[in-house]
């Protein structure tokens, strides 16, 4: 893929980021190579996961790819959603491809069951923990407008967006 064909990922204030995305209508021509941007502006960014909003496009579907440097084994989800969450926390460090350079550890449940549409149109289901678990929670709650940050304090969620802020600024300069 070419660097024409990555899509720009978008960066917190963009307020696409905290819009609710839209269901992705059975059979829309658009998917396909749409995930397959997707994925490629992932590897590329680095990351190990991304949601339609970051690079602008509000429809519910999300790549993931936890060994993206190892044997890739991308995984597309269309229309995904948590149907079970454990009650035991797991707290662990999340950052996201929208707010570059930022980390925080967060709270969440350590186990999930997720369901979604593949490619093909067939239903998936997928009970989760660990590093999964948190990165399905994390790219699900970007189709909800919510970022990990929100996870955190609001003292530390301010000094962390003001951080941003303060590079992004010092970036556009250069």
């Amino acid at each position: 893929m070419t660097e024409a064909e990555l899509l720009p990922i978008l960066y917190v204030p963009d307020p696409r980021l905290r819009a609710k995305a839209k269901p992705v209508e059975p059979g829309d021509p658009r998917v396909p190579a749409l995930a397959e941007r997707m994925l490629a502006t992932m590897y590329k960014a680095p990351g190990i996961g991304l949601a339609g909003p970051q690079v602008g496009e509000m429809l519910r579907l999300v790549v993931i790819d936890l060994r993206p440097e190892e044997t890739p084994q991308p995984i597309v989800l269309i229309n995904p959603e948590i149907v079970a969450e454990s009650k035991e926390l797991a707290t662990r460090e999340e950052g996201c491809l929208s707010l570059p350079g930022q980390f925080a550890d967060v709270t969440r449940p350590a186990r999930v069951k997720a369901r979604w549409t593949d490619l093909t149109g067939a239903r998936q289901e997928m009970e989760a923990e660990g590093l999964m678990a948190a990165c399905l929670q994390h790219e699900i709650d970007h189709l909800d407008g919510v970022l990990f940050v929100d996870h955190i304090s609001a003292l530390k969620r301010n000094m962390l967006l003001r951080k941003l802020a303060k590079e992004l600024k010092s970036k556009a300069r250069e």
